[in-house]
C-alpha cells in the first residue's frame, strides 16, 4: 500500500483494444499523494495505465478513481511538432484571448477565456526563462525546439497549472545533464500528487513511493527506487532459495516412493510365489497376498500424496520467481570492410571521417544542433528512400554520407506511418521477407500475436520505439551505417543491456547521439565528438 493517503485507486481495471488485443487485465492497486515512481518492464502497460488515469482512455472493465483533476505529460510529446510552445505550457487559449483584447477585440468570449489570468504572458515568459529559453520562444512551434527543450517547456507548464494530480511519462527523455538537473529541481518542489514513469534511476530516487506494475498487480512500496529494488532482490533471493529447497524435497520424495514401490513389489512377488508353491496353507498364503496388496495401495497413496505436496510447494516457490521477457537484439553483418569511408563530419577547422566499423558518439547540450545535423545530413537519403549521397549542416558543422545503406532512428520517432499496422510498418523496410519471418522477428521485440495488427498510432511511446528499432534492425539489405538519436529513450535497463551488446558486436559503422553517459561508456566508442555553442566541431576525444 502507498505510504500516504491514496489519490488514485484502480479496481479490477481491464483494457482491450478494438482489435481484441489485451493491454491490461484485472489490475487493482492504489497510488498515494506525494511523489510516486511507476516502474515496470517494457510492455507492462505503464503508459496505458497513465492514459486511463488521465481520462484519455476508458477502461473496458473495472473503475479508475482519482481525487482531484489530472494533467499529464504524454510520452509521445515530441511528435506534436506543429503545436505552439504556448500550448505546451497550457496557456494557449488565455494568451490568445489576452492578445485579442489588447488588439481591440472585446468579444465576451475572450474575457471568459482570460478569467483572472491577465498576467498569463508574463508568467509564461518567466517559466521559459526558468528552463533556459528566451521569451520569444513562446511564439515558436515545437518543431523549432530540440526534443529536450520541448520536454522542459511542457514539464514547466504542468507545474504552472498546479493540478492536484500530475502524470509525467518519461520526462527526462532527450535531456542533457543540466536539463535533467532542472527537472530534478522542479520535481523536488512539486505541489500536489506526482506520478512519474521513467527508466531514469536518478530521477526515481527523488520519489516518496515506488509503484510497480507487474502482470495484473499494481504494488506500491514505501521508498525510492533503490529501496524498492533492494527489497525486490531480497524477495527474489528468498524465492530462489525456497525453490531450491522445494526441489530437493521433491527429489527425496520421489526416491522414497520408488524405494517403497520396489519393496512392496518384492513382498507381493514373494507372497504370490509362496501361494503357488503351497509352502503355507492356501488360506494363509491368500491372506498374505491380500494384505500385501492393501499395504501397497495404502503406502502408494501416502507416498503419492507426499510427492504431490512437494510438487505444489515447488510450483508455489517458482511462481514467486520472475522470469521476465526482454527484447532480444541481434544485428546482421552488413559487410563493411575495415577502413571503408562511411560518412564525414566537417567543421570550420577540422574534418572527421567515420569508417567501418567505428563507433562514434556526437555529444553536446540541448539545443546545440546535434539532431539538426543528423536530420539535414539524412533528409535527402530518407526522402529518396535510400540510394543518394546526402549532406547537411547546422550552420557550423556539416555532415556527408558516403553510403546509401543508412539506418536512422530519430529522436522524435516520427518516421512511422500512424495508419499502418505494426506488421506493415516493419515489412516496408524488408519487403522481400515472408510475413511469418517478420512475425518471428517482431516477437524478439515483445510484439506478438494480435499486437502486430495494431495501428502504429495507437501504440505507447515504448511500443512505438520498439517498432522503429525493429524496422531499423530488420531492414534488408542491412545498413552499413546506423545513426541513432537517443536510442535508450523508453527502454528498461535489461533492454538497454541487450542493445549495448548488439551494438558492440555490430560490424558496420555507428553514429550515436545520447545524453545517457552510462550507455555511451559501455559501447567501447572509437571517438566522442562534441559540438560547441556555435554548432561547430569542438573536439574529438579518442
Amino acid at each position: 500500500m502507498p505510504s500516504r493517503q491514496p489519490v488514485i485507486t484502480l479496481s479490477h481495471v481491464g483494457l482491450t483494444w478494438p482489435d481484441g488485443a489485451v493491454a491490461l487485465d484485472d489490475v487493482s492497486g492504489a497510488i498515494g499523494a506525494g511523489r510516486t515512481g511507476l516502474v515496470g518492464a517494457n510492455g507492462a502497460g505503464k503508459s496505458t495505465l497513465l492514459r486511463l488515469v488521465a481520462g484519455e482512455l476508458r477502461p473496458t472493465s473495472g473503475t479508475v478513481t482519482t481525487v482531484g483533476d489530472v494533467v499529464a505529460l504524454p510520452q509521445t510529446l515530441t511528435l506534436r511538432t506543429g503545436a505552439p510552445v504556448a500550448e505546451l505550457l497550457g496557456v494557449a487559449p488565455q494568451l490568445a484571448a489576452v492578445r485579442a483584447i489588447e488588439a481591440g477585440d472585446v468579444d465576451e468570449r475572450h474575457f471568459d477565456a482570460v478569467g483572472d489570468d491577465w498576467d498569463v504572458e508574463a508568467r509564461a515568459e518567466a517559466v521559459l526563462a526558468e528552463v533556459g529559453l528566451p521569451i520569444d520562444a513562446l511564439d515558436r512551434r515545437v518543431a523549432e525546439l530540440s526534443g529536450g527543450e520541448a520536454m522542459l517547456v511542457a514539464i514547466a507548464g504542468l507545474r504552472l497549472r498546479r493540478a492536484p494530480i500530475t502524470l509525467l511519462d518519461e520526462p527526462t527523455n532527450n535531456l542533457d545533464r543540466d536539463a535533467r538537473a532542472r527537472v530534478a529541481d522542479l520535481v523536488r518542489s512539486w505541489s500536489g500528487a506526482l506520478v512519474v514513469v521513467s527508466h531514469d534511476t536518478a530521477l526515481l530516487e527523488l520519489m516518496d513511493d515506488t509503484a510497480e506494475l507487474y502482470r495484473t498487480t499494481l504494488t506500491t512500496f514505501g521508498g525510492p527506487y533503490s529501496a524498492w529494488r533492494e527489497a525486490l532482490d531480497r524477495e527474489q533471493a528468498a524465492a530462489a532459495q525456497a525453490a531450491r529447497s522445494a526441489e530437493q524435497v521433491l527429489r527425496a520424495e520421489k526416491r522414497q516412493r520408488i524405494d517403497a514401490q520396489t519393496k512392496l513389489q518384492h513382498r507381493e512377488r514373494t507372497a504370490k510365489k509362496a501361494e503357488r508353491e503351497k509352502r503355507v496353507p492356501k488360506i494363509v498364503a491368500h491372506g498374505r497376498r491380500m494384505e500385501a496388496q492393501v499395504s501397497a495401495g495404502r503406502l502408494r497413496g501416502e507416498m503419492e500424496a507426499l510427492e504431490e505436496s512437494a510438487r505444489v510447494a515447488l510450483d508455489a516457490a517458482e511462481e514467486r520467481m520472475r522470469d521476465d521477457d526482454g527484447i532480444r537484439v541481434d544485428l546482421p553483418d552488413p559487410g563493411v570492410a575495415r577502413g571503408r569511408r562511411i560518412a564525414e563530419l566537417a567543421g570550420r577547422n577540422r574534418t572527421i571521417v567515420i569508417q567501418g566499423p567505428e563507433r562514434v558518439a556526437l555529444v553536446g547540450p540541448n539545443g546545440i544542433g546535434k539532431t539538426t545535423l543528423l536530420e539535414r545530413m539524412l533528409v535527402e537519403h530518407v526522402g529518396a528512400g535510400g540510394g543518394a549521397v546526402a549532406s547537411g549542416s547546422t550552420g557550423g558543422a556539416t555532415g556527408t554520407l558516403l553510403t546509401d545503406r543508412v539506418g536512422y532512428l530519430p529522436q522524435r520517432l516520427d518516421g512511422l506511418d500512424d495508419d499502418a499496422t505494426v506488421l506493415d510498418a516493419v515489412r516496408s523496410a524488408a519487403p522481400s521477407a515472408p510475413p511469418g519471418e517478420i512475425r518471428n522477428r517482431l516477437a524478439r521485440f515483445l510484439l506478438r500475436g494480435d499486437a502486430v495488427a495494431r495501428r502504429v498510432g495507437t501504440l505507447s511511446g515504448g511500443e512505438r520505439f520498439r517498432v522503429a528499432l525493429a524496422r531499423l534492425l530488420l531492414a534488408d539489405p542491412p545498413p552499413q551505417l546506423l545513426v541513432l538519436d537517443e536510442p535508450t529513450n523508453n527502454l528498461d535497463l535489461p533492454s538497454v543491456e541487450q542493445l549495448v551488446s548488439a551494438l558492440r558486436s555490430y560490424r558496420g559503422a555507428l553514429l550515436v547521439v545520447s545524453h545517457d553517459d552510462a550507455f555511451l561508456s559501455r559501447l567501447d566508442l572509437t571517438a566522442t565528438i562534441a559540438l560547441d555553442a556555435q554548432g561547430d566541431l569542438a573536439e574529438r576525444v579518442e
